[in-house]
């Protein structure tokens, strides 16, 4: 699939991965919907895309409350009059130990990353089945495929949407709509400044791994290019994508360096 113009939703466009991914989009030609709950910041992030207005939407979207998605979907199709590509960028994270992890924390982790990331889903993947076409991106982790100490709940949602969206391609396959399941590693961005501790407030230290990472922007260029293709799964990132290599082969190795990053 090509993204010239193409209209192409992106979540959680406000910053890091997403705000690359609307550059990006932007820079190919694409008509874009951006959304995410920073309103000052979509703007911003909007101005700088450079596209003609008939060619850009601000959408103000929380999915911690998505009792009005098919509402917002109807506004997008209202005005562009379909969705060829969804890119379910936004989520939120956590720094705590399960065990201290108000239930508060764990429910509103999973009430973003996971239901509000299907709700939105699902009331787009209705008008694709009336398009009879389109593509479903969804940017999850390299944490979709194992636990990581200090982050479980958000670990669990990303491996709820692996099970999700792996389910979903099947049943959409008839409808020629396709699921791309994207896993970043470590990507240079402030994300984990903005995880909750378990006192509710954010966490403020860039992790060095983040700092060391790959760009916002070439993993939003590794993004695209994987939507352009036919692939299923796309990782992302430096050498720690091979860490899924070694839980798998040498799984005694990986635990015993997950418990040092715990003491850590």
């Amino acid at each position: 699939m090509e993204i010239k113009d193409k209209i192409v939703w992106i979540t959680g466009a406000s910053s890091g991965i997403g705000e690359a991914l609307a550059y990006v989009c932007a820079r190919a030609g694409a008509k874009l919907i951006l959304s995410a709950r920073r309103m000052n910041e979509l703007e911003r992030v909007a101005a700088a895309c450079n596209l003609p207005s008939d060619n850009l939407m601000v959408l103000h979207l929380d999915l911690a409350q998505t009792e009005n998605i098919d509402e917002k979907v109807q506004e997008v199709v209202n005005r562009f009059g379909r969705i060829d590509i969804l890119i379910n960028n936004s989520g939120m994270g956590h720094r705590t130990l399960a065990v201290n992890t108000p239930t508060v924390i764990d429910r509103k982790v999973m009430e973003v990353n996971f239901f509000g990331t299907i709700n939105l889903t699902k009331a787009v993947a209705k008008q694709m089945q009336k398009q009879q076409s389109g593509k479903l991106v969804i940017v999850t982790s390299i944490m979709g495929k194992y636990g990581m100490p200090l982050y479980s709940t958000y670990a669990a949602s990303k491996h709820a949407l692996y099970g999700y969206f792996e389910s979903l391609r099947q049943e959409l396959y008839s409808d020629n709509i396709s699921v791309l399941i994207v896993s970043p590693g470590f990507i240079n961005t402030d994300v984990s400044t903005k995880l909750i501790t378990e006192n509710g407030t954010e966490y403020g230290i860039k992790s060095d791994a983040q700092d060391k990472g790959m760009s916002a922007k070439d993993c939003a260029n590794g993004i695209v290019k994987a939507i352009k293709s036919n692939r299923n799964h796309k990782f992302v990132g430096y050498f720690e994508i091979y860490s899924v290599y070694v839980k798998q082969f040498f799984p005694k190795a990986f635990y015993k360096l997950m418990r040092k990053m715990t003491k850590k």
